[in-house]
């Protein structure tokens, strides 16, 4: 059963945190209207549910809960979307219907802006990426009726600037990939796109150097996470491999002489390293790993290959204040007691 009228109303002034009274105000009604309404008590005249369609960002069929236009609506989604996993150029003439037919429906406004853009860049034309774009921007407007986790205002800029770059329009894909990089997420593609299309490779340097410690960052946590899942299957062969691999990593990006903001990162994988490798049977090998920790910590980037950016990156983590804590921490986690007793004799002998 289709909600009531009543109950559309209230939801949708609900879901936009507006009062009776700001909802009176911004219709030129008494709030006695907008109560009644709500309350099942009379019913707005087809002007006005034209006018509460349009502030609420809908359609009428929708606020008067058509239950068989929302069914149809969400196949004909289906529709669009089995055409833009096929790749079928039919779904640029649905898309078509389906925009006259639900021109505020945020999912057909969304897949059909993919759709577009999809076929512009298949068949490098122009005409349909600009078309996408457009359709974009309507599914901002709409994304109050999004419900796919992986689709928000931050992946669809994403997807407009890649769009502008397409019609070489670079000033403006920049433009937006800047306005919308929390955290630094758009920093790779910003310093990549300054260096490769904009001719600016200094301006490109401060990007791409930050983009570097964050993508480090983002690794370690990676194999930190499966090397806890390979320890609770036994898997010590897997543990070391992946230890070696982003110690390996790590070291690349190392400048001779100098500590780094990832030196205790790799003091804790040394320890967890040293003790794969007494399960796996070779006592001197994890001897040697369990002499492995920096005597000069830096929390700063500046010691790292390839990073070169104006303002000083600063780390900050609750794996200790100093090397040698992060690795007794380590070694105290993994409650071994030939690796403790290795420990011990490594730090006496210190």
């Amino acid at each position: 059963m289709g909600t009531t009228l009543s109950e559309s109303i209230r939801r949708f002034r609900r879901e936009r945190a507006l009062t009776q009274e700001q909802l009176a105000e911004a219709l030129g009604v008494t709030v006695g209207a907008v109560y009644k309404w709500e309350a099942g008590l009379s019913a707005p005249g087809i002007g006005m549910l034209m006018e509460l369609a349009d502030l609420f960002d809908t359609s009428v069929d929708v606020l008067l809960g058509y239950d068989a236009k929302s069914s149809r609506q969400a196949d004909t989604v289906g529709r669009l979307k089995d055409c833009l996993h096929a790749r079928d150029r039919s779904g640029l003439a649905e898309a078509e219907k389906a925009l006259l037919r639900y021109p505020n429906c945020f999912d057909v406004a969304y897949q059909s802006a993919m759709l577009y853009y999809l076929f512009g860049l298949i068949n490098g034309e122009k005409p349909p990426i600009r078309r996408s774009i457009g359709l974009m921007e309507r599914a901002i407007v709409l994304l109050g009726q999004n419900t796919d986790p992986n689709v928000s205002e931050l992946s669809i800029t994403y997807n407009m600037a890649g769009a502008y770059f397409e019609l070489g329009e670079n000033e403006k894909a920049l433009e937006l990939l800047k306005s919308n990089n929390p955290r630094g997420i758009n920093n790779d593609v910003i310093g990549q796109s300054l260096a490769s299309f904009c001719e600016r490779p200094e301006e490109a340097v401060e990007y791409l150097s930050t983009a570097l410690v964050s993508a480090s960052a983002v690794l370690i946590r990676i194999f930190n996470g499966m090397v806890n899942v390979y320890f609770k299957r036994g898997d010590f062969s897997a543990v070391a491999a992946a230890m070696e691999l982003v110690l390996g990593y790590l070291a690349g990006l190392r400048n001779e002489g100098k500590s780094n903001l990832f030196d205790k990162p790799c003091t804790a994988f040394y320890v967890c390293l040293a003790h794969a490798r007494l399960k796996l049977g070779e006592p001197e090998a994890a001897r040697e790993l369990a002499e492995r920790f920096d005597r000069d910590p830096d929390y700063t980037a500046d010691g790292l290959r390839f990073f070169s950016a104006a303002k000083q990156q600063t780390a900050f983590d609750s794996l200790g204040d100093t090397a040698v804590q992060v690795a007794e921490k380590a070694v105290l986690s993994l409650d071994d007691g030939q690796l403790t007793g290795l420990w011990e004799e490594v730090t006496h002998e210190r």
